[in-house]
């Protein structure tokens, strides 16, 4: 066959190819919208991130990517208000994300290192850079205290949404003139204790003071202050939200952490935790219910988990015990 006959059988092929492909993505778009076991209509439901058969209810996939936003609008005026682009705006930043960062890494887009011209240039950039976000002594302010927050709650494993909440209340501090006579450190610490609280994942004053580069009294003295003028709503600490986190720290049972939850319980029925340190009571539970689920685990162990001293879990032990025997008898 000569090269002209065969470029034209190509030519004359080419298009039969090209029909073929059209038929099977056509295939592929019709096997996609039908259901695979009963070829119903198959819909997406974008609430639970699955795509369902309308006729039999059979769930094709599931765990599928929501390409929408992460907010609600109610209306047309709030949708307009929260429209935006990029990354949602956070108050853990004192800027709220808005605005741009420039990597410390002297690299290009590429991983390739620059060269000491451009380094030069991007240390300038980087310098103008930061003096432009925080333009006033009130933004200085809030980012040296943002970050104090972040490093806390990292030291302390708390979960973003403490973080945020510690970051509005210091927010708010700073916006009704609280802080002049107060350093930022104690003021930051305070918002962080306060938030965690507020969460329900409460860390004692002693580990609060462990991570905050203030004393214990300051912290003390600096919460109370800001939480009267703010009129934070501030539940008193409750023994059972520690519970969890000393049984895990121990590695005790689940019987375990649920009998201290009961001795606990008793407790707060006969009033025997009024006026004692939540943390100390909790500690004493722990330790009681390991006993009677046979876990057998030592005071000195509670006592480094906990942070309080053996003599309190010691007097707290035998008053659980004691407020359990009065509801037997009962």
């Amino acid at each position: 066959m000569s090269e002209k006959s065969y470029g034209r059988t190509r030519l004359r092929d080419a298009p039969r190819e090209r029909s073929d492909e059209r038929t099977t993505e056509s295939e592929t778009t019709g096997d996609e919208l039908t259901c695979p076991e009963c070829s119903g209509n198959v819909v997406t439901d974008d609430e639970h991130g699955e795509t369902v058969c309308e006729d039999c209810g059979l769930v094709i996939t599931t765990d599928s990517v929501d390409r929408g936003p992460e907010w609600r609008a109610f209306d047309a005026r709030e949708k307009d208000q929260k429209s935006r682009v990029g990354a949602p705006t956070t108050n853990t930043m004192h800027d709220k994300g808005l605005s741009t960062n420039i990597d410390w890494r002297d690299k290009d887009a590429y991983g390739n290192s620059l060269g000491a011209r451009q380094r030069q240039k991007m240390q300038r950039l980087r310098k103008w850079n930061e003096r432009f976000r925080t333009r006033d002594s009130k933004e200085r302010n809030l980012k040296q205290a943002l970050g104090e927050i972040d490093r806390m709650a990292s030291a302390l494993g708390l979960p973003d949404n403490v973080r945020e909440t510690a970051s509005v209340i210091y927010r708010r501090a700073l916006s009704e003139d609280l802080l002049p006579g107060r350093s930022i450190e104690g003021v930051s610490t305070s918002c962080t204790y306060a938030a965690a609280r507020m969460a329900g994942v409460p860390r004692s004053l002693d580990e609060i003071a462990e991570v905050s580069r203030v004393e214990k009294s300051e912290v003390a003295r600096t919460y109370r202050y800001v939480s009267r003028e703010l009129s934070l709503e501030v539940k008193p600490a409750d023994p059972e939200q520690y519970v969890p986190r000393f049984a895990s720290e121990l590695g005790l049972s689940d019987e375990s952490k649920m009998r201290a939850r009961q001795l606990l319980q008793n407790a707060k029925e006969q009033g025997v935790h009024s006026g004692k340190s939540p943390v100390g009571l909790a500690a004493a539970a722990v330790y009681a219910a390991s006993l009677l689920t046979n876990e057998k685990t030592t005071q000195a162990a509670v006592s480094e988990v906990a942070d309080i001293s053996e003599v309190t879990i010691r007097n707290r032990y035998h008053e659980l015990l004691e407020a359990e025997e009065q509801i037997g008898l009962a």
